[in-house]
């Protein structure tokens, strides 16, 4: 879609939902008036009105938003149940100041108040969850959307929220069986497809989706099991277009694609989920309950496509091409050697928590509890790469590929070679990536990288809390928690080869056996007709290929662990008063925050670079983190809420390993700007401090009964320790002269030398305007109640100097503006929902060499969804539903770009939609 028809519709769609808004507002504020002058009828029979579905779950949101000591967003079960979402972060990311980066077409992370997923911390039940990644972000599509009750979001912390996070907490929910107080059992099934179809011959393009859920109480309400089910398997379709970059050519600075990578990929994710709850309340003294979470995610992604080194590389660009404003658009590259790949990727990730918890309320009125936790992660991928081509480095045929670069929507090309052709097409190396290898020569006929990652916290909370009678103060609740976290990161890569190395006499390249190809995959995203398909795992499991380990001592340094302990000492002083005749609550406290780090990693020691050697280092900490929040009710529904804390984030768990990194590039040798030497250096930094952010949050909420509001909410963070990624020194590498040669000292342009990696820096800010309503159409006119809105809009700015004397940056994962838009119509069984969201640019996170991340410009987005549905209430069929979901009705393209400039397209991304029908009963 046409980035600017993309924008116009989210501009229409946010425009007429805020003119309804506005008219919906003015109505109820006038029905809300004439509500509290009427006179009350002693004699007006009260009936009791029972409010389900897709209602349910909005009321459930407001009245906990509206209740709530901080400002807060939440998302009942209801809500999530009837979204047309694969994650719970698809419904997270609807919230008012909250947003989501897709993934392989599925949102994945969030972000809160443009704030990067890993300043957001992630709880179940409220204790803190490890994830999966090299960061700290949670990765949210681990978590079945069918088994979780609610989520809420904290946008303001209070003392008494352990793990809080920098921009915001967001808290995971499971049921609470005493509480919930009947039976229930339900069951749900989903058939799903895309409309992509399958791109690959061996993929698969239909999937399911089955939950069920069985609450029940016994021994007269003393036990309550609640036991939740998932089993998914989704499958999705992407046509991925990726360019290397856009090198200069020409003293004009005209640029041109430096090389291309596309794809077309075919996913299957399959998870299996199961929460239990158990609890025990045999008096009111004592209450005690158990939850237990796991999860089994695999993963697997096909990918078939042509590498195409084209500027960067031995190509030839033509003296034939159209050039606009300095971007060669048109024109035809000779002697290409592309690489023909058959790749495939897995991953394997186990996910386990359990908490315990026990409260005790004393004769003196004093409640005391005790949280035992355990939240733990495994993962371990697989990035199997098979290279193609005509024949090794230098031998066979080349291509001539014209080429039409179209601005924000990637490259296409003509070719001269048919890429079906098994008779010209064989197992090598094309382009000689493994004539460099440390240990010799070899035939890089592809790649082969296991990481693997393992996450474990262990935490124990002790708290105490009593109603008091002390002026402002109605009650105090004082704790301790301590916690241990350890992750660790495994990397092992090989070269995939035909025996060994070049000079012991393996051969360069072989035939493809005609029993693992498979068919043709087509790549008309690039113009290219086809290209021949074959299982890379029949190639390594039948012995064409033999693995030889990479010997670069690079490799080892990517290994590392980080622990850390954490203890948090608080106390939280409730208020119940009144500011003049204004009725105040909130509360004060104060949280201090003790963390000892420690990381073990791999160094290259001078001496013996070829045997890198275990290093280590850490450090330790104190803040003192105080919170303040106080809601002024006003009367009439009307609320003013005021928030003010401290907050921090440690730093990404990678950028805290102990590793260190030592290359040497001959392409510098006689350099003599530092800047770009032949010696460089680069690696983690576990002495780094976290960021710190000083926040004030005022937000305005009128409400209409418990059914719709208004809000408007502005604040502002201060942020400081604010850590560059890439911050760098000078370093004098004298002490590696050695590894040179006479000849080669003697053409050594310096000694000097840049050292890389994170450190903390300067700070900046985040402000932002949040927006937002929940409106039911009878506020208007009683014959639309059916109809209702949900509408956000969340508007930010943020400033940030990672050094001294630099320029400004914008925050990484912040996009300025972000609107979301719900229209929805339920009545008498029926529903339906209609959803779109928009998120403006931002720089993201995306995958790059050994699953490691790096960050790029995301170009903006606008996501439709939709549902449909039908609810029997009556009859024999009482309890039945059914559902028919589309996602991504637009196929909305994830596109990410280089040098600021939306023309350079990196990745161009396109999934299609996603359709399912659904049953589901309840009994």
């Amino acid at each position: 879609m046409d980035f600017r028809l993309q924008h116009r519709r989210a501009r229409l769609m946010g425009g007429a939902a805020t003119s309804l808004a506005l008219m919906f507002a003015s109505a109820g504020m006038a029905q809300a008036q004439e509500t509290t002058t009427k006179p009350a009828d002693d004699n007006t029979a009260v009936e009791e009105i029972v409010v389900t579905g897709i209602r349910a779950g909005i009321e459930n949101s407001i009245a906990l938003k509206k209740t709530s000591t901080s400002i807060v967003e939440a998302i009942s079960a209801e809500d999530i149940g009837k979204l047309p979402d694969t994650s719970i972060a698809e419904s997270l990311a609807r919230l008012p100041g909250l947003t989501a980066q897709r993934l392989d077409g599925r949102a994945q992370v969030i972000s809160i108040r443009g704030l990067g997923p890993d300043f957001t911390t992630t709880l179940l039940n409220g204790r803190e969850q490890v994830s999966t990644g090299d960061n700290r972000g949670v990765e949210f599509d681990q978590y079945p959307s069918e088994i979780l009750s609610g989520v809420v979001v904290y946008k303001t912390p209070d003392a008494g929220l352990i793990g809080q996070g920098l921009s915001g907490t967001a808290d995971l929910q499971t049921i609470r069986p005493l509480k919930y107080g009947k039976r229930i059992l339900s069951a749900n099934a989903r058939y799903e497809m895309n409309s992509e179809k399958k791109l690959n011959p061996d993929a698969k393009d239909t999937g399911h989706r089955f939950s069920a859920t069985y609450v029940n109480q016994f021994a007269d309400d003393t036990v309550g099991v609640a036991l939740a089910v998932s089993d998914i398997s989704t499958p999705t379709q992407s046509r991925r277009f990726n360019a290397w970059g856009y090198p200069t050519i020409n003293s004009a600075n005209d640029r041109v694609i430096g090389g291309a990578k596309p794809y077309v990929q075919s996913n299957n994710l399959e998870r299996f989920g199961v929460i239990g709850v158990l609890e025990y309340k045999p008096n009111d003294k004592l209450t005690s309950s158990l939850d237990m979470y796991y999860s089994e995610f695999a993963e697997e992604q096909i990918l078939r496509g042509i590498e195409l080194p084209l500027q960067w590389s031995a190509a030839s660009l033509q003296p034939t091409r159209t050039t606009e404003a300095g971007l060669i658009t048109k024109g035809t590259f000779t002697g290409v050697k592309g690489v023909m790949r058959n790749d495939l990727n897995t991953r394997d990730t186990t996910l386990k928590s359990a908490g315990w918890n026990l409260n005790y309320l004393t004769d003196n009125g004093w409640s005391l509890t005790t949280d035992l936790s355990y939240s733990s992660a495994d993962r371990t991928d697989v990035i199997f790469e098979s290279y193609s081509g005509t024949g090794p480095n230098g031998v066979g045929a080349t291509d001539t590929l014209g080429f039409t670069t179209t601005p924000g929507a990637g490259t296409v090309f003509s070719s001269s070679l048919d890429y079906t052709d098994r008779n010209l097409f064989k197992l090598t190396d094309p382009q000689g990536w493994g004539g460099g290898a440390s240990g010799g020569a070899l035939t890089q006929a592809g790649f082969y990288n296991t990481p693997s990652i393992t996450d474990e916290l262990k935490a124990a909370r002790f708290t105490a809390e009593h109603d008091l009678d002390f002026g402002p103060i109605s009650h105090v609740e004082v704790g301790f928690n301590t916690s241990r976290r350890e992750k660790t990161k495994e990397v092992h890569e090989s070269f995939l080869t035909f025996g060994g190395r070049i000079a012991d006499g393996a051969p360069t390249s072989r035939a493809i056996p005609q029993a693992a190809i498979i068919g043709v995959a087509k790549l008309d995203l690039i113009g290219i007709k086809a290209m021949l398909a074959y299982d890379p795992t029949y190639l390594l499991k039948n012995g064409y290929y033999t693995l030889i380990a990479d010997a670069n001592p690079a490799v080892q340094t990517r290994n590392w662990s980080v622990r850390e302990d954490v203890q948090v000492a608080y106390a939280k002083f409730d208020v119940d008063t009144q500011a003049g005749s204004i009725p105040v609550h909130g509360n004060f406290g104060l949280q201090v925050v003790r963390t000892d780090q420690f990381s073990k990693g791999v160094a290259v020691n001078p001496s013996t670079p070829a045997s890198p050697t275990v290093t280590d280092d850490g450090s330790k900490y104190t803040y003192a983190l105080p919170s303040l929040n106080l809601t002024f009710d006003m009367g009439n529904e009307l609320y003013v809420r005021l928030g003010a804390a401290r907050t921090l984030a440690r730093a990404r768990m990678d950028e805290l390993r102990a590793s260190q990194s030592f290359n040497q590039n001959t392409s510098r040798l006689t350099s003599t700007d530092p800047n770009n030497s032949y010696f460089s250096a680069n690696g983690g930094n576990p002495n780094l401090r976290p960021y710190i952010a000083d926040g004030f949050d005022l937000s305005v909420e009128k409400y209409f009964g418990r059914s719709a509001y208004l809000s408007a909410a502005v604040y502002h963070k201060e942020l400081s320790n604010f850590i560059n990624s890439n911050s760098s020194s000078y370093k004098d590498f004298s002490d590696y002269l050695f590894l040179l040669s006479s000849a080669q000292q003697s053409q050594l342009g310096t000694k000097i030398g840049l050292v890389s990696g994170p450190d903390n820096g300067d700070g900046g800010f985040i402000r932002g305007l949040e927006l937002s309503a929940s409106l039911q159409g009878d506020l208007l006119w009683e014959p639309l109640k059916p109809f209702g809105l949900i509408i956000s809009g969340s508007f930010t700015d943020s400033e940030v100097t990672l050094e001294k004397g630099t320029n400004p940056i914008t925050i990484p994962g912040l996009s300025k503006k972000v609107i979301n838009t719900t229209f929805y119509y339920e009545k008498d069984g029926f529903n339906a929902r209609i959803s779109n969201r928009y998120r403006g640019k931002f720089l993201g996170e995306v995958a790059g060499l050994s699953a490691a991340r790096i960050f790029r410009t995301v170009n903006e987005e606008s996501v439709l969804d939709a549902q449909i549905g039908y609810e029997f209430r009556d009859g024999p069929l009482s309890g039945l539903s059914l559902l028919l979901q589309a996602n991504n009705i637009t196929d909305e393209p994830f596109k990410t770009y280089d040098n600021n400039d939306p023309r350079q397209t990196i990745d161009y991304q396109k999934y299609g939609a996603t359709y399912m029908f659904g049953v589901s009963y309840r009994y």
